[in-house]
């Protein structure tokens, strides 16, 4: 409180009265006094003579006003002052964050890029592993036309049969699907390697019974030809060159140019020994050991040394005799050419049928001759009837097996045959 004013309480209505020394415009520029009555405190502001009296709400609300005033010009101030600054790091920062995403969206970019092309490169393996199996699996087909070819079914016994066309990719029934199809065919059924593996194996499968089938009919083959070789031996028949499965073949040498895959080593090696079956099964065809009538064997009278049924005394009987009836069909042995169909004496009406390889055969008593002299003959074809003509007691078939011109017992032929038969060689 200056010293020049004077404050009374209680006195509302006095004046103010200035000092009477001189005042500069500095010393009186502004007094505030406090002045108290009944209603509470009140502020007096006094300038050039002038007073104003305020109470301590409204000289707070105007302090609080002057002192807000003051921080927004100080604020002010500074912004203006630092603006530049601020504006250059917000823009920096933005900068980065912009920079940040565009580094982020780049790598999210490139990790779709090689996502996209491993995808594409195991779908372009995927095809390229598909289409070697589709190439397999038509492989497998034509190996499967070829061992139809060759005979198809596997022998009885074995357990094993022909293989059904291979047709692992078409288990829906239709194996003409795009590349594309069967990708997105395969892909969600397990993973296309696993997917690949079971077709692979299918095809595994298939390739292994192929080469069961040939590996049994090699064996069958092999055994029916030593089974043939062994009966021939036994009949003294000698195949001489033609034991040679090779036969007469020649021709310059031109190398192969590829490597033989094991199913062709396997069916070359079945061929060799379908071959020698063959040439056995041949020579057997020529070679008399099935039998001239039907039904069982009925001999009346055997080959070799016995009582002549018209002159009581011993003799030699060059073949056996058959029971039959009149009229029963009398069939060829062997495959031949008749050189006889006529009356032979004591033959009576007589067919000779010559084997080749030095055998014949030939069939006495006829009541009817059904061939003729040069005629080609068949196993089983009928070349006459049976009868009682010549030098007979009764119906029955004369029937003798010729070797070189020389009759042997035909129970040895039979015999053979009887054997061979059951094993179904004939």
């Amino acid at each position: 409180m200056s010293s020049n004013s004077s404050y009374q309480p209680g006195d509302h209505h006095r004046q103010y009265a200035p000092s009477r020394q001189p005042q500069t415009a500095t010393s009186v520029s502004r007094h505030v006094y406090r002045h108290h009555d009944a209603r509470g405190r009140d502020y007096t502001l006094v300038h050039a003579g002038r007073q104003v009296r305020i109470g301590p709400v409204a000289f707070w609300i105007v302090v609080g006003t002057f002192v807000v005033m003051g921080v927004w010009s100080l604020g002010t101030g500074t912004y203006f002052a630092f603006k530049d600054d601020v504006l250059t790091r917000l823009i920096g920062r933005q900068a980065e964050m912009q920079f940040a995403y565009e580094d982020r969206v780049t790598e999210l970019r490139g990790q779709i890029d090689r996502i996209t092309s491993r995808q594409l490169l195991d779908q372009e393996q995927f095809e390229q592993k598909l289409e070697a199996v589709s190439r397999r699996q038509q492989e497998l087909e034509r190996r499967t036309a070829q061992i139809s070819g060759e005979g198809g079914a596997a022998p009885r016994g074995k357990g094993k049969s022909a293989p059904s066309k291979p047709t692992p990719l078409s288990e829906n029934g239709d194996s003409s699907r795009e590349p594309k199809s069967w990708f997105a065919w395969i892909a969600p059924q397990g993973g296309l390697e696993g997917r690949l593996k079971k077709i692979t194996g299918a095809l595994d499968s298939v390739e292994q019974q192929q080469g069961n089938v040939l590996n049994a009919l090699k064996e069958d083959a092999e055994a029916k030809a030593k089974r043939i070789q062994t009966v021939l031996a036994e009949l003294g028949v000698d195949l001489g060159k033609s034991h040679d499965v090779t036969g007469s073949i020649g021709g310059p040498f031109v190398p192969a140019k590829t490597v033989a895959s094991t199913f062709d080593k396997q069916l070359s090696l079945m061929r060799v020994a379908r071959a020698q079956h063959d040439r056995f099964s041949t020579a057997l065809a020529a070679v008399p050991v099935r039998k001239p009538v039907e039904g069982d064997i009925d001999m009346s009278s055997p080959f070799g040394q016995r009582m002549d049924p018209f002159l009581r005394g011993p003799a030699i009987h060059s073949g056996i005799d058959l029971r039959g009836d009149t009229g029963d069909p009398v069939r060829v042995t062997a495959h031949g050419t008749v050189t006889i169909a006529s009356w032979q004496g004591g033959y009576g009406n007589m067919v000779e049928v010559d084997h080749h390889n030095g055998f014949s055969t030939r069939y006495g008593h006829l009541s009817k001759i059904e061939v003729k002299v040069g005629q080609k003959v068949k196993i089983g074809d009928v070349i006459g009837l049976i009868g009682s003509t010549g030098r007979s007691t009764g119906p029955h078939l004369h029937y003798e097996t010729r070797v070189n011109d020389s009759a042997v017992d035909p129970a040895k032929f039979f015999k053979a045959g009887t054997k061979l038969g059951t094993m179904g060689d004939l």
